[in-house]
């Protein structure tokens, strides 16, 4: 049996609500009303083969609260004249809302619209838009309206989220919505004081002007003769922000860079050298260091799919960047040490080298193991010291050049 059910007529105007519908004929005049909704009826031939359910039928429906019947009348031949629904309405957004239930959820909506008229009218654009995520940010809604308030009255403020002086507003609120804040301070702020290219909640702070958490970028002197910082004699493990490494411009012939910590600490010496603790998939920071580009730079990661991944990006950056130990002779002369890799890469790599390029592709289509991976520091100290070595003997004697 396929007639409509009232459960079909209550699903029917639970997708106006879910669509919004409802709650922006609630604030505006979007819906027009009576509503029809759809009715599947029983046909002449059910009520000659089964009188007794259409029956049933005709009096489950004509019990549905909140709507209204339009009837007509058939005469059959057997059963006489039968009286049926042929049509079913519900007059007024009340009765809809009293239909499935979401009449308090409707004046609520009717409550942030007023509010949000009077404090943030652009907003109302908004609430049209969102009005079923609108409720579900109805204990908060009066904060949001503020942050929008105080960016309003301090554009691009130049000060950290911790900063923000907003009763009930602290950093780690503003930190959880910057989505839908996103979305409203794009429509209650000028044009010229949002900086568009700055795309996703994790650069909310730099599109609406506040100030960034640092970058940390941390290295080692691997040679004493390079010049350090004061009180830092030796070879020091030293920790700078992106603007003070930039900065640096140290007399540095060679950098090297490895993602795993205990790598970078026991990195051996090297003359005219440095080594660089990773930063993964992210290089901007480095990219702003022009002096980088003056030194031979080595990358050592895991030889992985990401590993590789990481490499091909950071060309994106350093297109001269050179490999270390990464290539099949040190991963077959570690085989005892091979493990697996959770989600390795598939996708095809632009920048990687003709060597890299067939390790990479032995690795993403499991020729040698399935989801094959030889984690850098499994790698071997005296292999390290080895390569390192030939590396150094391969470099020109000439002194580091001018800072």
């Amino acid at each position: 049996m396929s007639w409509t059910t009232q459960v079909d007529l209550r699903a029917q105007v639970q997708r106006l609500w879910d669509r919004g519908d409802l709650l922006r004929a609630a604030v505006t005049d979007s819906v027009s009303w009576p509503l029809h909704l759809t009715l599947k009826a029983p046909s002449a031939a059910d009520l000659s083969d089964r009188f007794e359910a259409v029956r049933d039928w005709v009096r489950t429906i004509a019990d549905t609260p909140q709507v209204r019947i339009e009837w007509r009348e058939w005469k059959h031949r057997v059963q006489g004249l039968q009286r049926l629904p042929a049509a079913v309405w519900i007059d007024t957004l009340q009765n809809a809302l009293a239909f499935i239930g979401k009449a308090g959820q409707a004046q609520s909506f009717v409550a942030l619209w007023q509010q949000t008229a009077d404090a943030q009218p652009a907003l109302l654009a908004w609430l049209s838009r969102r009005p079923i995520q609108a409720l579900d940010l109805a204990d908060r809604w009066d904060r949001l309206l503020a942050v929008v308030a105080w960016l309003q009255a301090h554009p691009r403020p130049a000060v950290y989220l911790r900063q923000v002086d907003v009763p009930g507003v602290d950093s780690k609120f503003i930190e959880a919505n910057r989505g839908v804040l996103t979305e409203l301070l794009d429509l209650a702020l000028p044009p010229e004081v949002i900086e568009r290219d700055a795309t996703g909640v994790a650069q909310f702070t730099r599109r609406f002007g506040f100030l960034e958490k640092p970058v940390r970028i941390r290295l080692r002197l691997l040679d004493p003769a390079l010049p350090s910082l004061p009180g830092c004699g030796g070879l020091p493990d030293i920790t700078l922000d992106t603007a003070s490494f930039a900065a640096l411009a140290l007399p540095a012939r060679r950098v090297f860079i490895t993602e795993n910590e205990t790598n970078f600490l026991a990195f051996p010496p090297a003359a005219g050298a440095i080594v660089i603790f990773g930063a993964g998939y992210g290089w901007e920071a480095l990219a702003r260091a022009a002096w980088l580009y003056r030194c031979d730079l080595h990358y050592w990661g895991d030889i992985d799919t990401h590993g590789f991944a990481i490499l091909d990006q950071l060309r994106g950056y350093f297109p001269s960047v050179a490999s270390f130990l990464m290539d099949r002779e040190t991963l077959v002369a570690h085989r005892q040490h091979w493990g697996e890799e959770p989600d390795p890469a598939r996708h095809d790599l632009a920048r990687l080298t003709p060597a890299e390029a067939a390790v990479y592709d032995d690795l993403r289509f499991d020729r040698l193991q399935p989801w094959l991976r030889l984690e850098q520091e499994r790698v071997g100290f005296g292999w390290l010291c080895e390569r390192l070595a030939g590396i150094l003997s391969e470099a020109h004697v000439d002194p580091p050049p001018d800072s």
